[in-house]
This record gives C-alpha cells, structure tokens and sequence, in this order.
C-alpha cells in the first residue's frame, strides 16, 4: 500500500514539473512588446494580456472562470471612466505600475475601440471587490467621490499601499 501511495506521489509531482516547465516555456515564447503581432501575450510582471476587438468582447482567459468574474470584467469595460479614479489596495502599483482599480482589468484602450485586457483581476480577491462595489454604488446613484471615499475608508488598514489614484474632482 505505501509503495502505491508512493509511486501516485512520484507521479503527481513529476506531472507538476513537466507542467510547469511548459508553462514557463509558454510565457517566454509569447512574451512581446507589440501587441498587434500576437492577440495574447504576458508582460514583464507575468500578466496575461489579451486583445479584443472592442469591449463587448470578453478575453478568452475569462472563459473557464466563474461567471460572477466575468460579469466583473464585462461591466468594468462600461465604468472606465469610475474605476479611473478607484485606487486599488492589493499592491498592484508595485508589482504591475498600476495606476487605479481600471488597470487591473484593462490594460489599454486602443483609438480603434480595441481593448487590451489584464489577467490581474482574475487572481486579486481585491481587484475583484473594490470594482463590484464601485460599480454597484455608482449604479445606485452615488457620486464618484463619495464612493472614492468609501472605498478607501474601508482599505485604508490591512491593505497594501494603494495605487497613486488622483482624487477625482
């Protein structure tokens, strides 16, 4: 019994490395600075980057995840303009030069109407949470500084230092 135990250990772990020796592989060969030659690539923070043709698309990174995430993403692309003058708490100004909660799911917008988007929101419980709310609120009616003021009364302690968000005025 424990050599069985042993051998699916053995197995388990090997699986892992060849995984994860793949997906290493796969970050450096899609890794570019020219977003119009590849529609997906990771950035230098190891971010997933995705192109779409406008904002009505969803990225194909979303596809496997939850639906509550999704909604997330798809109703951020309609509160650029909110969630520009949201900071965010998870420490994304450090790791990903992030300026607002917006950046953590949409990386650019191009003039054409494409949009680049971000996997950051994916693995961030705090992305995912500060836009939800902000949104909610927004769509309540509540004007963008008092949500601003909100959201940073409620992460201002035990959060990581939050992104360099301009007051909105």
């Amino acid at each position: 019994m424990k050599k069985k135990v042993f051998a699916y250990f053995i197995s388990v772990a090997t699986v892992f490395v060849l995984l994860s020796a793949c997906s290493s592989a796969q970050k450096e060969a899609t890794k570019t600075d020219n977003v119009e030659d590849l529609h997906v690539y990771h950035a230098e923070n190891g971010d997933l980057r995705e192109w779409t043709e406008s904002s009505k698309h969803l990225p194909q990174f979303l596809k496997d995840k939850p639906e509550q995430m999704q909604l997330i993403y798809g109703a951020v692309a309609g509160h650029q303009e909110l969630l520009e003058h949201i900071p965010c708490y998870c420490g994304c100004a450090e790791s990903g030069d992030h300026m607002n909660n917006y950046d953590c799911f949409v990386f650019e917008n191009k003039q054409g109407g494409e949009v680049v988007w971000d996997d950051h929101g994916t693995r961030c419980g705090v992305c995912l949470e500060t836009a939800a709310e902000s949104i909610v609120q927004h769509k309540e009616g509540k004007p963008i500084k008092e949500i601003r003021q909100y959201i940073d009364e409620k992460y201002k302690k035990g959060y990581a230092k939050p992104t360099p968000t301009p007051f909105p005025s």
